[in-house]
């Protein structure tokens, strides 16, 4: 029977599979972290540098990565991790055979609005207004990273999401400005 794996082992199995021109010689660890850090970060968790090294000595011990040692120049070596064929073929049964599980919504700003009655709405407006403000600073930065993508059909599933990211980021920002405008004429209608 094969070994249970995380989400994140098979999110670190995609990101190998992610651009085929890395195929061949594979990744380290570090570049691994960056590629997450790039992509996930923006829909899911991204891992710490240490569970990345973690769940890559697991799938390497499982025989779902080719990991191979290389010198650098006479300084330390250097591990980089490919997808093996079996790899592959396990990513592909959990994208065929499993089901997402519904998301779960952590919010941070919601759940503080939750409480926003306790302290106030001058408080409510400063996490909504820094809220969208950080949507701003994140649709920008998804944004270079949709452009980075292009129209390469090879890259297309990134694209999209990406794209779907962006969508979201907007309609953060949307529902945002509704709920302070929403505030606002509360707090119009408590004066008059």
């Amino acid at each position: 029977m094969a070994a249970d794996l995380s989400t994140t082992s098979y999110a670190l199995l995609g990101l190998l599979a992610l651009h085929p021109d890395d195929a061949a010689e594979g990744l380290t660890g570090y570049e691994l972290k960056q590629r997450c850090d790039q992509t996930m970060r923006y829909y899911w968790v991204s891992p710490a540098t240490s569970q990345v090294y973690t769940e890559l000595a697991r799938l390497a011990r499982l025989d779902l990565v080719v990991a191979t040692t290389e010198a650098e120049n006479g300084r330390r070596s250097t591990r980089r991790y490919a997808l093996n064929d079996t790899g592959r073929e396990r990513l592909l049964s959990w994208l065929s055979t499993t089901e997402p599980d519904f998301p779960v919504l952590k919010h941070p700003v919601a759940l503080r609005l939750m409480f926003g009655h306790l302290v106030g709405s001058e408080q409510v407006e400063k996490w909504l207004s820094a809220y969208i403000a950080q949507l701003e600073e994140r649709t920008a930065e998804l944004r270079a990273v949709r452009e980075s993508l292009g129209d390469d059909p090879r890259l297309s599933s990134p694209a999209r999401v990406a794209d779907w990211g962006l969508a979201y980021f907007a309609s953060e920002s949307a529902i945002s400005a509704e709920l302070r405008t929403q505030l606002a004429d509360s707090d119009a209608e408590r004066v008059t």
